[in-house]
């Protein structure tokens, strides 16, 4: 009997066959980290930003008019082919210079990202808009590359991690173009900044 429920307590201990391991890792959007090019288009601040990844993939940022969009893809032309490439903010909004990179088993499927998102409506001492930090979900191929969730940093204390946890669990079944993203946790104003298109 107690051979017998000795063997039970040590089968229980070895981790299950399909049992996935999450993890994070960290790349650079710093300019000084990747290749920038003019956007070609005759606006002076319009810049393109192509800049390494994970697992053979490049971020591309297209900043127009103050407003930035960020894509992912084995390439610059396949990045820019995704919806994530036209997926930017109404108001005037910028991207920190640290990507995180949500993989399983060491296979990147998601990137989260901080955003900073101006609102005209509450400006500082000299009268610039204060931006709301937000953080973007985006889920990575195969497959469509798109925003599946927002997290309001500032009415979620755990932001990073419900972002984690929107990646682990939303990012690799969502279908772009079908469902809508997602906000997570408590919603605040960035989220409704975000939402103005």
């Amino acid at each position: 009997m107690a051979l017998s429920a000795l063997f039970w307590a040590c089968f229980a201990l070895i981790p299950p066959a399909s049992a996935q391991t999450f993890g994070s890792s960290y790349t650079s959007t710093a300019p000084r980290d990747c290749r920038v090019k003019s956007a070609g288009n005759g606006v002076d601040d319009s810049t393109i930003r192509v800049c390494p990844g994970k697992a053979g993939l490049v971020v591309v940022i297209s900043e127009d008019d103050l407003r930035e969009a960020v894509s992912v893809g084995r390439s610059r032309a396949a990045a820019d082919r995704e919806p994530a490439a036209e997926a930017s903010f109404g108001p005037f909004n910028s991207t920190t210079h640290t990507v995180e990179w949500r993989a399983v088993d060491g296979k990147p499927f998601a990137i989260i990202q901080r955003w900073h998102i101006a609102d005209i409506t509450d400006e500082d001492k000299k009268g610039r808009p204060i931006a709301k930090p937000l953080l973007a979900v985006t889920r990575l191929p195969p497959g469509a590359v798109c925003h599946v969730a927002y997290v309001d940093v500032k009415a979620n204390p755990d932001a990073n991690e419900l972002a984690r946890k929107a990646a682990d669990e939303i990012a690799r079944g969502f279908k772009c173009g079908k469902d809508e993203v997602k906000v997570i946790g408590a919603s605040g104003r960035a989220v409704e900044l975000a939402k103005r298109r």
